[in-house]
């Protein structure tokens, strides 16, 4: 039964993807940790303070680390040939992001995304709770949130756990993710009422769970978005409250850093990040990506 692959996690300066500034590798081999690899990267970009107060992740910190052209081979070497876990797809659009910026290749991977696979190993993940801390709370692995080496090994152990729960191997959960959850049909929340695009996401898609709102000038319409959205699982909602998860942004709105040139669910999205809320803020482009790679 195979049980080598590697972890990756990926964190970023801001809300572009391909804004990385740490990159965190874990080889695992026979049911443990083979090789441990991590680096600062310098992004050539602002640090937003809502992702700093997230990892602690500034611009002194990543001073003299090397841009992401000179970490590229090294990382691919570590990574290409085999299968490459994540939790939630975020690295992979972040990787794919990155590449692109820096106009560099990057090879057809193996991914597995290892929240699809805790959904589909314990019950009590399937439609909730599979957020990396959660899981790892629940299998008792212990480690430092937000540092993406320590997130690497914890996605690997996630994706360890999962094997030993089902019986099944990491090849097997490559064809496993795949599948159903629960067989239902697509909900809907009843159609469009006008001017709003809430509805339910298809409760197979990859990202169950997250609650997402649209906010800024897009480059595609409100209504394409939100079907876009839904078609990979998430809840599409109309304003942004406690439970807002995603906050998806035009990409000229997300190079704006201060004052009321952001958009009221953009200032209110902020201030519950401040708050402790666990909301991401994304680019237009980058969710784009994220739901091509998805579909």
């Amino acid at each position: 039964m195979s049980m080598d692959f590697v972890a990756v996690d990926i964190e970023t300066a801001n809300p572009s993807m391909a804004s990385i500034c740490q990159v965190g590798v874990a080889g695992f081999s026979d049911g443990a940790v083979s090789f441990e690899w991590v680096s600062y990267v310098d992004p050539q970009d602002c640090f937003a303070p809502m992702n700093v107060a997230v990892h602690g992740i500034d611009a002194p910190v990543v001073a003299g680390a090397p841009l992401f052209p000179a970490i590229a081979n090294q990382l691919l070497q570590m990574i290409g040939g085999t299968v490459v876990a994540c939790h939630t797809p975020f690295d992979r659009v972040a990787l794919h992001q990155a590449f692109t910026k820096h106009a560099l290749e990057l090879p057809a991977l193996t991914w597995l995304d290892t929240a699809r696979v805790a959904r589909r190993a314990w019950a009590e993940c399937a439609h909730r709770g599979y957020g990396l801390a959660t899981v790892c709370s629940m299998i008792g692995y212990d480690f430092q949130h937000h540092d993406a080496l320590e997130d690497a090994k914890a996605a690997g152990e996630v994706l360890l756990a999962a094997c030993k729960a089902t019986g099944l191997s990491v090849d097997d959960w490559l064809v496993r993710v795949e599948q159903s959850i629960s067989g239902e049909p697509r909900k809907r929340s009843g159609g469009w009422r006008k001017e709003s695009y809430a509805q339910e996401g298809n409760p197979d898609g990859p990202l169950v769970g997250e609650i997402i709102v649209f906010t800024g000038s897009l480059h595609i319409p409100r209504r394409e978005a939100a079907e876009k959205a839904a078609g990979i699982g998430c809840e599409v909602a109309d304003v942004v409250t406690k439970k807002t998860t995603l906050l998806v942004v035009g990409d000229q709105d997300a190079t704006r850093l201060s004052g009321h040139e952001k958009s009221s669910k953009h200032r209110k999205a902020e201030n519950l990040i401040e708050k402790g809320h666990a909301i991401r803020i994304l680019r237009e482009s980058d969710f784009l990506q994220l739901v091509e790679l998805e579909e």
